[in-house]
C-alpha cells in the first residue's frame, strides 16, 4: 500500500507491540462507547473503530505514516486477514 509507510523496517516491530497495547487497552473503550453507533450500522462502524486505532498508533510513533481514516480502515482489514490466515494455519485443532 502506498498510503501507508513504516519506515526504517525495525519499527514494524514497534508498530506491533504499540498496536497491540492500543488494541487490548484503549479499544474496548471506544467500542463500548461506539456500541449505539455500531449496532445501527449492523457492524460496519467496527472497522472505523479498527482505523481509528491504527491512525493513533500512527500519530504516536515516528516511521509509521499513514494517509487518512481510509488507508486506516483498509490496513486494518488487511492486518485482520492476515492474521486471520496465520490463527489457521499455525492453531491445532483438537
Amino acid at each position: 500500500m502506498d498510503s501507508v509507510t513504516i519506515e526504517p523496517w525495525w519499527v514494524t516491530v514497534i508498530v506491533a507491540v504499540v498496536l497491540g497495547l492500543i488494541n487490548s487497552v484503549v479499544r474496548p473503550v471506544v467500542k463500548l462507547l461506539s456500541l449505539p453507533i455500531t449496532i445501527l450500522t449492523l457492524g460496519l462502524f467496527a472497522f472505523v473503530v479498527n482505523g481509528l486505532m491504527v491512525l493513533l498508533c500512527a500519530y504516536f510513533i515516528d516511521g509509521f505514516k499513514v494517509e487518512g481514516l481510509g488507508a486506516a480502515i483498509l490496513f486494518s482489514i488487511i492486518l485482520s486477514v492476515v492474521n486471520w490466515i496465520l490463527n489457521l494455519m499455525f492453531t491445532k485443532e483438537e
